[in-house]
């Protein structure tokens, strides 16, 4: 049996040979599965059905096809006791799907492959499966993104749209690409209203909850620690919860909140220490109960966490910090190099994971810990540190990991706030004054929305800093700015004065501009966090608080940055483009008014000349209207190519005359002679004339004619009258 996965850089894309081909028995592929021991195969359970039998083709068997073409097959069953059908939670989340067929003959020892347990975020993979346009096997890419309701499964997004699951996918192995172990099995397909195509995983752990006589083929330790495991049941004899701290654990396991949370447990809180062990046992993959998925009437709601909302929960009471390193370079998958110091394979192996770490200051060595514990934060981790008394190690935790890196980020969020308040509000002024917007309003407002963020950033306390423990020299914060800031004119930051909470937005005014509508006036929260009905708002102080009374949301904050970032960038992108199209235009009125000129040389045309007007006039005006002004430029424009087109008509009959002249033509119109020029269409002569060749002058070239009676004249010319 392979247990031992091999280096990413020795991966092969042969079929491997644990994949193996299911048909039913109507000859129909019915789906894929992984061969974990020489006579069990895992599946799918909407692959196979209980009491029918299968059919299990080893595509990838050594010695390649069997005699006569065909491939290693081998009728199998369901096992006994070892099918979990799909079904839906309260959530109508998917849970469940897996099934463990047994062989009527068991295959060569070397085929079997083991399950790894291993922290799946953000891990690059690959599947083998069998769709029906590949019905031979073909590898398929995804990237495994996060967790996909509440019973542990993973979505995977494929590398290509090409390259999402398809039927006959369902079953397959999940093979992770650093490590080459496999780690879970593909459940089904799924395609949103928009189009948008993803696959979802059973982890080796979820796959363990289901069927635990799969443990026995799974490799890796368990995530949780035995101390850690929760010990009471479902029913009404469990201890009383910590209510107020089962939420906030909770949602922290869910991805809300900060990257790093810092508890204190002390020894003798049995409530608040069984609080945090139900919250781990509930959030493992492997260790959850049905809690997870029914929500127990005993549980208040918003207590219980989804599985998989923690990789890995250590309790490090007495072991050193490079233990600590190895267990988690472990779950990380950064085996490969086992010469090298554990901190050394995290600090550059690029993984992340959310860590529970418990008993942080009942370390053999704290401050190593705490070094260990700063490298996994700077590389993108989630720590959940738990202490059993606060002190120095508690203090100086909160300071290096939590006030200190928080600083460097409210930092980073002001001066990216000053950046959209300063030069690219500038930048968008200019733009503004020269060309109209499609929605000034909402750049205006965007604007007030960053600045007022700035505001509130620049004129509060750092983030979580507690009554006494503040930052000496906090400056004051600054008032409420009176009027939003406008394109073109750089937030000013107001004299110092105590913060209260904003007044409460009044209606839109403000004074009118020629780049557009005024944004509205008033001091409001930042619009996108801080509006009621978004759950993510930033808490305000209460009116004639002060702002240290509630802390700063900072990750609302960015959120709003990102936004207001996204919105002005891209305005600022559509105002460039206004203002090279009103170049483009400029350019192409002068030409064709030069043009123009050359047609009539220089004469007068009213309407030729008032639509030029008007274009020069929309084109010049601040801020200029550009699809108005196009359409100006547009009707001139056309009219000016009609004329060009009938002077080039024109002067293509004048060469088709000028190469057969009158001379060389038959004597006579068909009454004896040629018709008198002065007879010819005032528009021919006027157009002959603008050529330098005046009627009179062709007349006086052509030869005598004599003189005939007026009556005949008349005849021929249709006319009374003599001629003009």
């Amino acid at each position: 049996m392979s247990s031992a996965p091999s280096s990413a850089a020795h991966l092969s894309l042969r079929t491997p040979l644990w994949a193996v081909r299911i048909r039913r028995g109507d000859g129909e592929i019915a789906g894929a599965g992984v061969l974990l021991s020489r006579d069990r195969v895992l599946t799918c359970a909407h692959v196979v059905t209980p009491g029918e039998p299968v059919t299990a083709e080893f595509v990838g068997a050594a010695g390649g096809r069997a005699p006569g073409g065909r491939v290693p097959a081998v009728t199998a069953r369901v096992d006994e006791g070892a099918y979990v059908p799909e079904a839906l939670d309260t959530d109508q989340d998917p849970r469940g799907d897996v099934a463990l067929l047994r062989l009527d003959r068991p295959r060569p020892a070397r085929e079997p492959v083991t399950l790894h347990r291993l922290s799946a975020p953000n891990r690059t993979v690959r599947m083998y499966g069998f769709p029906h346009e590949y019905n031979g096997g073909v590898w398929f890419r995804a990237t495994i993104v996060g967790g996909w309701g509440r019973d542990g499964q993973v979505q995977l997004v494929p590398a290509t749209p090409g390259e999402v699951a398809a039927p006959g996918c369902s079953g397959a192995g999940v093979v992770d690409d650093r490590t080459g172990a496999v780690i879970g099995i593909v459940l089904t397909s799924v395609t949103d209203r928009l189009g948008n195509a993803f696959s979802s995983m059973s982890p080796a752990e979820t796959i363990v909850q289901h069927l635990p006589q799969v443990a026995a083929w799974t490799r890796g330790r368990t995530a949780v620690d035995d101390r850690l495991r929760s010990r009471t049941g479902s029913g009404g004899g469990r201890p009383s919860l910590d209510q107020p701290f089962a939420l906030r654990l909770a949602a922290w396991l869910r991805g809300d909140g900060d990257q790093v949370k810092i508890s204190v447990v002390r020894p003798g809180d049995q409530i608040r220490a069984e609080t945090l062990r139900r919250a781990i046992t509930l959030a493992d993959r492997e260790l959850r109960t049905a809690d997870s998925v029914g929500r127990a009437s005993l549980d208040a709601p918003g207590t219980v966490p989804s599985a998989g909302g923690h990789d890995l929960a250590l309790d490090v009471t007495g072991a050193t910090a490079a233990d600590t390193a190895e267990r988690v370079a472990e779950r990380m998958g950064l085996w490969q190099h086992p010469a090298g110091p554990a901190v050394e394979r995290i600090r550059t192996g690029g993984a992340a994971l959310t860590l529970v770490v418990v008993g942080v200051d009942r370390a053999a060595d704290p401050p190593a810990l705490l070094d260990l514990l700063a490298v996994l934060r700077r590389g993108g981790s989630r720590l959940l540190l738990v202490f059993r008394e606060p002190g120095p190690l508690y203090e100086r935790a909160r300071a290096e990991l939590v006030d200190g890196p928080d600083r460097e980020r409210r930092e980073r969020l002001v001066a990216r706030l000053r950046e959209l308040t300063g030069p690219l509000a500038a930048s968008l002024g200019d733009a503004m004054a020269a060309v109209r917007a499609d929605d000034p309003k909402q750049v205006h407002d965007a604007l007030y929305r960053a600045g007022l963020a700035l505001h509130l950033l620049t004129g509060t306390q750092q983030p979580r800093e507690r009554s006494g423990h503040g930052a000496a020299g906090t400056p004051a914060a600054p008032a409420p700015p009176p009027h939003p800031p406008s394109p073109g004119a750089p937030a000013q930051e107001p004299p110092a004065r105590p913060l209260s909470a904003p007044a409460a937005p009044s209606a839109p005014s403000g004074p009118a501009a020629p780049s557009g509508p005024a944004a509205p006036s008033g001091p409001a929260a930042p619009a996108d966090p801080a509006t009621p009905a978004d759950p993510a708002a930033p808490a305000q102080a209460p009116t004639g608080a002060p702002a240290s009374s509630a802390p700063v949301d900072l990750a609302a904050y960015e959120r709003l940055a990102d936004r207001l970032e996204t919105r002005l960038r891209a305005a600022a992108d559509r105002l460039d483009a206004l203002r090279r199209r009103r170049a483009e235009l400029a350019g192409r009125l002068d030409g064709y008014h030069a043009l123009h000129r050359s047609l009539t040389e220089g004469a007068e045309d009213l309407d030729v000349d008032a639509l030029h007007r008007r274009a020069h006039r929309l084109l010049r005006t601040r801020p200029c209207d550009v699809p108005a002004a196009e359409e100006a430029v547009a009707a001139y424009t056309d009219l000016v190519e009609r004329a060009d087109s009938s002077r080039r008509d024109r002067a293509a009959r004048d060469g088709r005359a000028r190469e057969h002249p009158t001379r060389d033509r038959p004597a006579g119109d068909g009454h004896g002679q040629d018709r008198p020029a002065q007879d010819r269409p005032a528009q021919d002569r006027s157009a002959r004339d603008r050529h330098g060749q005046p009627a009179r002058h062709e007349q006086s070239a052509q030869p005598a004619q004599p003189a005939q009676p007026a009556g005949e004249e008349q005849r021929q010319r249709g006319g009374g009258g003599a001629p003009s």
